[in-house]
């Protein structure tokens, strides 16, 4: 840390010196999460400020062992989000694909004009629209233009999910 505080000061004034109390508290359940627990606790600590180094200590183990823990873990949190990301998607009920080349600008016409037909409302302006898509699209879109087709869904709620739709 660059204010001088020893990342151990950190977590204990958070409380959270043991890793069973900070995993309960957090509602750590082995049998229905995607990471491991020791991934679970290397992220615990990461979360609370603690460096990598000391996190070894604690654990009893080498540096090099928590960063490839915390890298695999993180891992596991990006594949999980994207299959909830895709499970929503498909289960959206109004789902606009949008082709490559297709101006950006378009894409907001596209979904409202999807959404009034099955008389469902959507949570964005224009503008707030397309800097979702082009947020959420990443790399399949780059200005102005989607440049790898994309499956827009809109759930009940109103809320955006996109994905490239793969074609």
């Amino acid at each position: 840390m660059t204010d001088g505080t020893d990342s151990d000061d950190l977590v204990a004034e958070a409380g959270e010196t043991d890793v069973e109390s900070l995993l309960e508290r957090a509602g750590f359940d082995p049998d229905s999460n995607v990471l491991t627990r020791r991934q679970a606790e290397v992220l615990a600590f990461r979360e609370r400020g603690m460096r990598q180094r000391d996190i070894a200590d604690r654990l009893g183990t080498s540096r090099a062992n928590v960063s490839n823990v915390e890298a695999s873990a993180r891992e596991n949190i990006a594949r999980a989000r994207e299959t909830v990301a895709f499970a929503e998607a498909v289960a959206a009920p109004i789902r606009i694909e949008v082709p490559a080349g297709t101006d950006l600008f378009d894409v907001p016409t596209m979904v409202y004009d999807a959404c009034d037909g099955a008389n469902l409302k959507v949570n964005y302006t224009a503008p707030e629209l397309m800097t979702a898509v082009s947020e959420a699209a990443d790399e399949a879109v780059e200005g102005r233009a989607v440049l790898e087709s994309l499956l827009v869904g809109v759930t009940d709620d109103g809320e955006l999910r996109v994905r490239q739709s793969g074609e």
